[in-house]
C-alpha cells in the first residue's frame, strides 16, 4: 500500500516548504488588502470603512444623538470586522480626533484624547459618537447604485467594497499602516487645494506634479506649525510618490519670553517640555532661566520659555531647540494606496489624482445610470396607469369580473405585468380626474430627466463637467484655509557644546601619570595640588569653562576634551587613558587651553620646531591626532602659548649649555610636521644622548630671563640676554660656568 492510503479522507499532504510559502503569501496579501494599506477610492482602511457604513446603517448621521461607541464597535465586530474591540475602538478614536484627521469622520462626545497624550481617551462604554457633516461625502450615494457589495465574513450580510467618495479622500485625510515588505505614509491635504488640482487635471489631463503643485503646494496638517520643507523637495516628493518634509513649530516674542504657540503633527507639549527640562538638568542650556506650560482653552498650545537675560540670542537657542527636541520633526512620505486593479502600487501625485478622478467619473455613470434606470421604470408604470385612466371603466368592469385580471388587463390593453401589477395597485382615491393631471405632470418631469440624463451618459464632456460641478460644490461647503504654512527655512542647527557651557575661569591641572582635573579660577597653586602616592605635577593651563582642554602626548598626538566634562580639583582627578587611546607606552606631556587661533610653540629635544594653532590640534578621535613628528630616541618638550608674536623671542638652551635667543617670527607657522631647526647640536653627539634640547622658554622684549641649573639660578636682564641673539639653527653661546647644566628656563 502507498503512504498517501494511510491518510484519513480529506486530508491533502505536501511539502513542508510549500505549505509554508503559500500560507505565509496568503497572510501578506490579507495584510496588504484587508488591513493596513488604504483604497485610492475612498481613502480608506477596511476597519475604517466598516465603521462608517456601520454607523451609517445605525443611524448615526450628523443629525441624530450620539450613542454610545461600544454599540458601533459591537456592531462591526459582529458584522463586518472580526478582530479584537480595542484595536477597532482605536481606529474609531483617531477617525474623531481633530487632531490626528485633518477632516474628522466621527464626532464625538466625551474624552476622545489629547494632543499631549492621544491615547490618553477614555473606554468607549463612555464616550458616544455619531458621524459627521463630512463623513456624508462617502456616503450620500452609497444606495444609488455607485457601489460594489460583496459578503461579510460569515455570508450572512452585504458591505461595500468601497465607498463612493465625492473628493478624494485618500489625500484628504491621509494615513498611514505598515504591511508585509511595504509601508504607506500619506499625509493630510487642504480640501480647497485639493479640489482646485483634481479641477486643473480634469481640464488637463496631461497636467504633471509641477503644475498640480501650483495648485496644491504641500501637505496641509491638522497643527498650524510651519511645512518648512523646500518646494523643490516638495515637487520631487510628488513625482515620485516618495520622499520626506520637515515641520517646525511657531513661536513668537512676548515680553522677552519665547512662546511656542503651534507643535507639529503628533508632537505632545509635554514631551517636548520633558526633552527641554532634561537639557537644563544636565546643564546644557544655561541661557534658559524658566520653562512653563500655560495651555489653556483659549490657547491650546502656550509653551513658555524665558532665557536668562536679555543677552540670550533667543534666535539662536530657538535654532538649538529645533535641532535637538521634537521642536521640529521629519516625516516620511509614502504614497502607497491600493489602486483600481486591486493592487498596491506607489503613485505619483498625477498617477494618484488620475485614477481617483477615474474613479469618481465611472461612480457618478454607474450612479446617473442607476437613476436612469429608476426614471426609465416609473415612465413605464406611468404609461400604463395612463392607460388605465383613459380606459377606467373597462379597466374596472375586468377587475370586478375576473379571477386574475392581471394577465387579461395584459391581453386587453397590450400592458406589461409590472405595469398591469401597478394598475391593480391602485388605490380607489387616485381615481380621480386630478390624479390623471398629475400623472402626465410627473411623466413631463421625468421624460426632461431622461433626456438629461441620456444626453449627459452620452457625452465624456458632460459627465467631467458635471463632476467638476460636484467637486466644486463640495469644495465650497466642506472647504476650510490652509492651516499649516509652507515656509522654506535652513535646517536648524544646534549650538555648539562650548556655546551651552557657561564661560567661567577655571585651570586644567595635568599629573605626571596622565591624571587631569580642573579647578576653578586661575589663581590656582597647581604644583601644590594633593597628588596619588608616586605622582606629581606635570603641567596646568589657565583657560575657561567653555573651552576645550588639549593634551599632548611623548608621541607628538594631540587629544581633545571639553573643559567642563573634567572632575573637580577637589579631588585627585581621572586618568585621561579612561577617556581617550593613546598608543601604548605613551605618557602625557602637556595640556594647553584657550581660543582657537591661539598659537603654541611644539618642539622636540632634538632641536626642532613649529608654530602651531591651538584649533589646528583639536580633534573628536578618541585616538587623537597626529601633530609633531617625533624622530627616533627624541622626547616631546613642553608646548609654550604664544601671548605676542611679534614681541616675544623664544629661548632655546641645551643640555651643553649653549643658550640662543630668536624672534618667534623667524619659525614656521604648520599645521602638523616636524618643523624648523631651532638650535644646532651636532649630530654625533645628538646621536650619542650627549647633548639635547634641554629648556625652552618665551621671553617678551623687556622682561628679564631666568637659566635654572640645579640649585643655581641665574637672572638676566634684556641688556644681558640680548647677547645671545643669533639666527635661528645656529649653535649658541656658552653660559658662564656654572650654569651650563640648564634644567629649565622661564621668563618674569
Amino acid at each position: 500500500m502507498t503512504e498517501s492510503a494511510y491518510l484519513p479522507e480529506g486530508v491533502e499532504r505536501q511539502p513542508l516548504k510549500t505549505f509554508t510559502e503559500k500560507a505565509y503569501l496568503d497572510y501578506s496579501m490579507y495584510v496588504i488588502l484587508d488591513r493596513a494599506l488604504p483604497h485610492v477610492g475612498d481613502g480608506l482602511k477596511p476597519v475604517q470603512r466598516r465603521l462608517v457604513y456601520a454607523m451609517s446603517e445605525l443611524g448615526l448621521s450628523a443629525l441624530s444623538k450620539h450613542k454610545k461607541s461600544a454599540r458601533t464597535v459591537g456592531d462591526v465586530l459582529g458584522k463586518y470586522h472580526p478582530h479584537g474591540d480595542a484595536a477597532c475602538y482605536e481606529a474609531m478614536v483617531l477617525l474623531a480626533q481633530p487632531f490626528s484627521s485633518r477632516y474628522p469622520f466621527v464626532d464625538g462626545q466625551g474624552n476622545w484624547g489629547s494632543p499631549d497624550d492621544p491615547k490618553s481617551f477614555a473606554a468607549m462604554r463612555y464616550t458616544e459618537a455619531r458621524l459627521s457633516p463630512y463623513a456624508q461625502l462617502l456616503l450620500s450615494e452609497l444606495g444609488q447604485g455607485t457601489a460594489d457589495w460583496v459578503p461579510n465574513f460569515d455570508g450572512t450580510l452585504e458591505e461595500p467594497k468601497v465607498l463612493p467618495a465625492r473628493l478624494p479622500n485618500v489625500l484628504l485625510n491621509g494615513g498611514s499602516g505598515i504591511a508585509v515588505v511595504m509601508a504607506t505614509d500619506i499625509p493630510p491635504h487642504n480640501l480647497k487645494e485639493v479640489a482646485a488640482a483634481c479641477l486643473h487635471l480634469l481640464a488637463h489631463p496631461d497636467a504633471d506634479a509641477d503644475a498640480l503643485c501650483a495648485h496644491m503646494p504641500g501637505p496641509d496638517f491638522p497643527t498650524e506649525a510651519e511645512i518648512i520643507t523646500p518646494r523643490e523637495e516638495l515637487l520631487a516628493l510628488y513625482r515620485s510618490g516618495q520622499g520626506s518634509l520637515r515641520m517646525r513649530a511657531r513661536f513668537e516674542h512676548e515680553n522677552g519670553d519665547l512662546i511656542i504657540t503651534a507643535l507639529p503633527f503628533q508632537v505632545s507639549g509635554a514631551k517636548v517640555l520633558e526633552q527641554i527640562a532634561a537639557q537644563i538638568q544636565a546643564k546644557k542650556l544655561p541661557m534658559v532661566e524658566d520653562l512653563r506650560d500655560e495651555s489653556d482653552h483659549e490657547h491650546p498650545t502656550r509653551l513658555v520659555i524665558t532665557p536668562r537675560n536679555s543677552r540670550v540670542d533667543r534666535e539662536s537657542l530657538m535654532a538649538h531647540l529645533f535641532a535637538t527636541t521634537d521642536l521640529e520633526r521629519s516625516y516620511r512620505v509614502n504614497l502607497n494606496v491600493i489602486g483600481l486593479d486591486g493592487r498596491p502600487q506607489v503613485k505619483s501625485l498625477p498617477e494618484l489624482l488620475s485614477e481617483w478622478l477615474r474613479f469618481r467619473i465611472e461612480t457618478v455613470r454607474r450612479r446617473l445610470q442607476w437613476r436612469l434606470d429608476k426614471v426609465e421604470r416609473r415612465l413605464h408604470i406611468l404609461e400604463g396607469l395612463l392607460v388605465a385612466y383613459l380606459n377606467i371603466d373597462e379597466v374596472i368592469r375586468i377587475i370586478r369580473e375576473y379571477d386574475e385580471p392581471g394577465p387579461e388587463l395584459m391581453r386587453r390593453f397590450g400592458l406589461t405585468e409590472a405595469q398591469a401589477e401597478a394598475i391593480l395597485e391602485l388605490k380607489l382615491r387616485h381615481l380621480a380626474r386630478l390624479e390623471e393631471m398629475k400623472i402626465r405632470g410627473e411623466q413631463d418631469e421625468l421624460q426632461q430627466e431622461r433626456d438629461h440624463l441620456q444626453a449627459t451618459l452620452g457625452s465624456e464632456k458632460r459627465l467631467r463637467d458635471l463632476v467638476g460641478e460636484e467637486i466644486r460644490a463640495d469644495a465650497e461647503r466642506f472647504g476650510d484655509p490652509r492651516r499649516s504654512p509652507i515656509v522654506a527655512r535652513a535646517a536648524a542647527q544646534a549650538l555648539d557644546e562650548s556655546a551651552l557651557v557657561p564661560s567661567e575661569p577655571l585651570t586644567v591641572v595635568l599629573s605626571r601619570m596622565g591624571w587631569v582635573r580642573a579647578a576653578k579660577g586661575h589663581e590656582v597653586d597647581a604644583p601644590g595640588l594633593n597628588y596619588k602616592s608616586g605622582d606629581a605635577y606635570q603641567s596646568a593651563a589657565p583657560g575657561r569653562s567653555n573651552q576645550p582642554a588639549v593634551f599632548l602626548d611623548s608621541t607628538g598626538r594631540s587629544y581633545t576634551l571639553p573643559a567642563h566634562s573634567l572632575p573637580s580639583a577637589r579631588g585627585q582627578g581621572e586618568p585621561l587613558s579612561g577617556r581617550l587611546s593613546p598608543p601604548d607606552g605613551a605618557r602625557f606631556i602637556g595640556v594647553m587651553m584657550g581660543a582657537g587661533e591661539d598659537r603654541y610653540v611644539l618642539a622636540t629635544d632634538h632641536g626642532h620646531g613649529f608654530i602651531v594653532r591651538l584649533e589646528d590640534m583639536i580633534t573628536r578621535n578618541r585616538a587623537g591626532k597626529a601633530v609633531l613628528t617625533v624622530p627616533a630616541g627624541a622626547q616631546v618638550l613642553h608646548p609654550l602659548r604664544i601671548h605676542d608674536l611679534e614681541r616675544q623671542y623664544l629661548a632655546a638652551a641645551s643640555s651643553a649649555g649653549h643658550l640662543l635667543l630668536l624672534p618667534l617670527s623667524e619659525l614656521p607657522q604648520m599645521a602638523r610636521g616636524k618643523g624648523n631647526k631651532i638650535l644646532h647640536i651636532p649630530t654625533d653627539r645628538l646621536k650619542s644622548g650627549e647633548e639635547t634640547l634641554a629648556a625652552l622658554a618665551l621671553v617678551d622684549a623687556d622682561a628679564p630671563l631666568t637659566v635654572v641649573a640645579g640649585k643655581k639660578t641665574k637672572t638676566m636682564k634684556p641688556e644681558e640676554w640680548r647677547d645671545y641673539l643669533g639666527e635661528r639653527g645656529r649653535r649658541g653661546q656658552r653660559l658662564p660656568r656654572g650654569y651650563q647644566k640648564v634644567d629649565r628656563l622661564h621668563a618674569d
